[in-house]
């Protein structure tokens, strides 16, 4: 029976994750895809670099192209991460016909359309199970599970840096300088811990999921981002007091073929279950018109996690060697991308306003409320000893963004309101 060979690009803690699993796992693998899979040549920054495991040095490179331009090689598996160094290699793997495996979210959230396209032409396939959730098979499920159905909206908890550090914040009362330094130290947050606390990594991801969901070319910068630097533990204190849990959420949804995505700091009642996944641990919420609601929930990142996503492709790509099917899978683009407004996307907020402690000032915020359409839920004075101003929480209805937007301009010139201390969309 013969072996399908691999190269693997990078041999980080991913890569070596893929090693373990392929060389741990091989009677496994080869009852499941029908042969056996060897790993021919990894790629490597340098080779005489002490390692976690034992590999025999005639299989490690520094040269990539030693690995793509190998006829010998059917798979490139790509864990190196980068983008558009990446791309390159990608592509031209591609165009010698070898088949892609990639963990990467950067390259197939900016660059992913035009990598299928690629791939399609090519007849080869590109899998990426592991660029989003690390080891929750949500593009699959997504690809696959729901290809009968219509998803209406995308809810999902996908960057476990952050979901660690609100967890931290709301459980133990830890402020945000103090757990992202411990986030740091346990190695969850990277020394630049822009990308994960900004809100990026989560708007990569969407962008990803938002393209298989909603059948059509979502780019990044279709995705409005708020990221949880300016979540404060007074915020923090007042969900929990009204019920609610704060989560950094990606959240897609579409209406009549009107879709509008979003990474954003998010007040999610304490009774739906997205609030309760803790830790570094991600959650993914799908609702489809047929289904109703699911909900995908596991660890995020990590080595065998992710690992097993990446291998759980590759026994994909050999199984469709075998069928003759490679590169068949139709590129989930072909639908036209119609993003809706500000006027149309509708939710619930949660506002917390410092104003000065006098009578009227409440009678003037409901009416400028009143005045650009926005009803209200609840409203409630908290006292604060440590802020001589007063407090005023306030939950809308469902109201549209746009007229939320002018409401808050307007507050911000309003003598008596000294400060919009913060602002949150409501959720469940």
């Amino acid at each position: 029976m013969k072996p399908v060979k691999v190269g693997l690009l990078g041999l980080g803690t991913v890569g070596t994750g893929v090693v373990r699993i392929v060389e741990g796992h091989q009677d496994d693998l080869r009852s499941q895809s029908g042969s056996p899979i060897v790993i021919e040549k990894i790629l490597v920054q340098n080779r005489e670099k002490a390692r976690s495991i034992t590999i025999e040095p005639s299989k490690l490179t520094e040269d990539p192209y030693e690995i793509i331009q190998d006829p010998e090689i059917d798979v490139i598996v790509e864990v190196m991460g980068g983008v558009q160094q990446t791309k390159e290699y990608i592509l031209e793997a591609l165009a010698r016909g070898k088949h892609v495996v990639t963990a990467n979210k950067d390259l197939m959230a900016m660059h992913g359309p035009e990598i299928l396209r690629k791939a399609q032409e090519q007849r080869c396939d590109v899998f990426y199970e592991a660029s989003v959730a690390g080891g929750i098979p949500i593009i699959r499920t997504l690809i696959d599970g729901f290809s009968s159905d219509r998803i209406t909206k995308i809810m999902g908890i996908v960057n476990g840096t952050t979901n660690y550090m609100l967890t931290k914040m709301t459980q133990e009362g830890v402020s945000y300088d103090d757990v992202l330094k411990e986030a740091q130290l346990l190695g969850y947050a990277e020394a630049d811990p822009t990308s994960d606390v900004e809100g990026l990594d989560a708007a990569r991801k969407m962008t990803i999921l938002s393209t298989l969901g909603f059948r059509a070319d979502v780019a990044l910068e279709d995705v409005s981002t708020k990221g949880m630097t300016g979540v404060s533990k007074e915020d923090i204190l007042y969900a929990n007091r009204l019920g609610y849990v704060l989560k950094l959420l990606g959240i897609a949804e579409r209406q009549d073929d009107q879709f509008s995505i979003s990474v954003q700091p998010t007040m999610v009642k304490n009774t739906h279950p997205i609030a309760s996944v803790n830790g570094v641990y991600n959650a993914v919420y799908v609702y489809g018109e047929a289904v109703g609601e699911t909900m995908f929930y596991g660890a995020g990142a990590g080595e065998l996690p992710t690992a097993t996503s990446i291998v759980a492709d590759l026994v994909a790509v050999v199984r469709n060697l075998k069928l003759g099917v490679n590169g068949l899978q139709q590129t989930p683009v072909y639908k036209e991308k119609k993003l809706k407004t500000d006027e149309q996307i509708s939710s619930k907020y949660f506002i917390l306003l410092h104003v000065e402690d006098r009578a009227g000032v409440l009678a003037q915020i409901t009416q400028i409320f009143a005045s650009h359409e926005v009803s209200l839920e609840s409203v409630l004075q908290q006292p604060n000893e440590s802020n001589p101003e007063a407090e005023i929480i306030i939950i809308t209805h469902d109201a549209n963004k746009a007229a939320v937007d002018r409401v808050l301009d307007q507050f911000r010139t309003l003598g008596v309101i000294r400060k919009v201390k913060s602002v949150y969309r409501v959720e469940g």
